[in-house]
């Protein structure tokens, strides 16, 4: 398999997890949710995107508790506790605190039972109490956790949203891509990466990508520096985070290389298991790289729209031969 066939080389990163310390600091969560015990346990694993509602465990199931999940106790849960004195409560909640798990969230801001309080507290679990009902909390949860948890690789290049199109920049150190990006910023797009560019997918199966947190805002200029765009074009001129839509390869001029020249065949390349159009777009004196990515990002969203001008021409040819369509026999 060619270079341009693998597309740019990807950095893995080991499985994601969090800890429930991380969780429970994010802003959506804070604002919703109290720790109220087992503070001591805040630097417990949290591996799993989804929450687990404890009911099955608090009967006496204990099969398929996953103690690296959230694990919920909605009104039904709370409900079920409440028909037992302390003694028979303390037992039920015993199974559930020996299992380990990560987080105990109580919703619907219920006062969590005396026993509850004191064994989460003994055993160093962390217990929170969250405003919102059942489903708002697993929504916030989830919302969260499907961040904190995507799958995630990084890439050297550049990231540049155009037209509304993400557009990933790759190829060799010293191609231009920095320098093609502060001119596409120039004419009124926007940078979201230069030089490390952070993969995350979603639950939809869309990439998107920002920039290490040192990083935001600057490119590097060979003969200037590093210079803030934010600070130089505004805050239109930059984004955080965008989409990776199409992945543009920027290689050098080589007269005995073969160039796609009508569009037909298309290169893929896959990220964080997402198939993404490819382009391979040679660089050489005298092209204005700006402009070309413009186009290249504005043919992109024509096809979205089901119109591929390149097919669309070869059918023309075809059908002013008589040949029919192009394939068929």
């Amino acid at each position: 398999m060619s270079e341009h066939e693998r597309g740019p080389s990807m950095r893995p990163t080991p499985p994601r997890h969090t800890t429930t310390h991380e969780l429970l600091a994010v802003p959506k969560v804070a604002s919703e949710m109290q720790l109220v015990a087992g503070e001591a346990g805040l630097e417990r694993r949290i591996t799993h995107p989804r929450v687990q509602k404890a009911g099955l465990v608090l009967a006496g199931h204990r099969h398929g508790l996953v103690p690296t999940r959230v694990q919920l106790l909605g009104e039904t849960e709370m409900s079920y506790l409440e028909g037992f004195d302390a003694a028979e409560r303390s037992q039920k909640l015993g199974v559930l605190l020996a299992m380990g798990p990560s987080l105990i969230v109580v919703t619907r801001g219920a006062t969590p039972f005396p026993e509850l309080l004191a064994s989460t507290q003994a055993t160093g679990t962390p217990l929170a109490v969250s405003q919102p009902r059942s489903s708002g909390t697993i929504a916030t949860l989830h919302h969260a956790l499907d961040d904190i948890l995507a799958p995630r690789e990084s890439v050297h290049g550049v990231l540049v949203q155009v037209h509304g199109v993400g557009l990933l920049l790759t190829g060799p150190s010293g191609i231009g891509k920095s320098e093609t990006a502060l001119a596409l910023v120039e004419r009124g797009h926007r940078l979201i990466a230069d030089d490390n560019v952070l993969l995350t997918k979603t639950p939809n199966n869309d990439v998107f990508g920002a920039p290490p947190p040192r990083l935001r805002y600057h490119i590097e200029l060979r003969g200037i520096g590093i210079v803030n765009v934010r600070d130089l074009f505004g805050a239109t001129a930059v984004r955080d985070r965008g989409p990776v839509q199409l992945v543009v390869e920027l290689c050098p001029w080589d007269d005995a290389d073969h160039y796609e020249r009508l569009g037909l065949d298309e290169l893929r390349h896959t990220i964080l298991g997402v198939e993404l159009p490819m382009l391979r777009i040679p660089v050489r004196h005298g092209r204005n790289m700006a402009v070309i990515l413009e186009v290249a990002a504005r043919n992109e969203l024509l096809k979205r729209g089901g119109r591929h001008a390149a097919r669309d021409f070869v059918r023309s040819l075809h059908r002013d031969a008589g040949l029919g369509e192009p394939g068929k026999e």
